[in-house]
């Protein structure tokens, strides 16, 4: 595949500007995701169609002319490998009637391996595969369902600590291999993404890295190429707590001031963190906040840097402006 910005940039080679994609790129708020949507009766049907992933993970490079595609999947897809039973509509829900973690059968999963397939062989664009975080996959299996506390891990950890570290330790291996499956496949970057760390103490944390440096050695082990981002929620407050982490980046959401991370953090890309929300202004406060964000990344590197929001797009987003804020970020230069 041939270089490009996305990966020039991870690399930290020479770059004419910085790279731009953005989470939740193929999403509710474009009409043409909504039109696909509508060919199948649930988001998990959706996900399980390899045709139709593909086609919506490829929507952002053909409406958007975006520098890096991500998967079209869902973090929960991994659990389908253990016989958990998942639901989307009317919010999510999982159903896992089992005290041990039961052993994972690949095949169940297999729709996002040729997801990816499909669209490398359709696309020159890299792209990233990804999963959720050991941490963040647990939390959503004990609670059952989406929370604004996922409080049962928690609850877990401080009534059965040992139970906590085993499940915590299969959840881990499950992520390494549905991750190297997507290697396999033809992905060209993974992103871990831990959305609900910023819930759970610094204590908590601490007791977590080595699980989540052990998925990423291992990861490393086996491929050496592929580059690693981790994203995290809660950035202000466990950023001194995961800046070692032994991956090429690291993107953060707006909790932090990203000036500290581009200081400190030598020799990885950063990615990220403006506030999605700003896409609700007008066109004339994004285009100046922006330009003003991307100055100032200009002052501390001219590459290892990749724009990026500092989490997803929402539904009720306008395309126009979405497109828009590309736009400005691919004519910003850096000379």
């Amino acid at each position: 595949m041939r270089e490009d910005l996305f990966l020039k940039s991870l690399k930290g080679e020479k770059i004419e500007r910085f790279p731009v994609w953005l989470m939740r790129q193929a999403g509710r708020y474009m009409p043409q995701y909504r039109e696909i949507r509508r060919k199948t009766a649930s988001f998990l049907e959706l996900c399980q169609n390899p045709f139709l992933s593909a086609q919506i993970t490829l929507l952002p490079e053909k409406l958007l002319n975006i520098d890096a595609l991500i998967l079209f999947s869902d973090i929960l897809i991994p659990l389908l490998g253990i016989d958990a039973e998942i639901s989307y509509e009317g919010g999510i829900k999982i159903n896992y009637p089992y005290k041990t973690i039961v052993p994972f059968q690949e095949k169940k999963i297999e729709f996002v391996y040729e997801t990816i397939r499909l669209v490398k062989n359709l696309s020159q664009k890299p792209l990233i595969g990804f999963a959720g975080g050991p941490y963040t996959l647990l939390a959503y299996l004990l609670e059952g369902k989406t929370s604004k506390e996922f409080s049962e891990i928690r609850k877990l950890y401080y009534r059965d600590k040992e139970r906590f570290f085993y499940l915590l330790n299969e959840i881990s291996k499950i992520t390494f291999k549905y991750l190297l499956g997507q290697i396999k496949a033809g992905v060209d970057a993974i992103q871990i993404f831990d959305s609900w760390t910023y819930l759970i103490s610094p204590e908590i944390y601490k007791e977590y890295l080595p699980y989540l440096k052990q998925l990423i050695v291992d990861l490393k082990k086996e491929a050496p190429e592929i580059p690693i981002i981790y994203f995290f929620r809660g950035s202000g407050f466990l950023y001194e707590l995961v800046k070692e982490l032994p991956v090429e980046a690291f993107s953060f959401d707006w909790t932090i001031d990203i000036k500290k991370p581009l200081k400190e953090i030598k020799n990885k890309a950063i990615q990220g963190n403006l506030d999605p929300l700003l896409l609700y202004a007008e066109k004339n406060t994004i285009e100046k906040k922006v330009i003003n964000f991307l100055e100032e990344i200009k002052k501390y590197r001219k590459t290892l840097y990749i724009f990026n929001l500092g989490h997803g797009l929402k539904p009720d987003m306008d395309l126009e402006k979405v497109k828009f804020l590309i736009q400005i970020v691919q004519d910003f230069r850096l000379q």
